[in-house]
């Protein structure tokens, strides 16, 4: 069976949002000494996603000029 992979397109404060959640996931399944290697897997993917950033080219800002 071929894995099937999502890109996701979030902002910074969308990503912030995802991280945070993912840590106090992680914190609690801490505090209830249940295993947290699913959501250490997780949380290591999105922090270390590689950013895309996307360039416009100047004439188009100046066509609607």
């Amino acid at each position: 069976m071929k894995d099937t992979y999502k890109i996701l397109e979030l902002d910074k404060y969308e990503l912030g949002i995802i991280i945070n959640a993912l840590n106090e996931l992680r914190n609690k399944l801490i505090q209830e000494q249940r295993e947290t290697d699913a959501v250490d897997e997780v949380l290591l993917k999105v922090l270390d996603a590689p950013e895309k950033k996307r360039y416009f080219h100047r004439d188009r800002f100046e066509e609607g000029r």
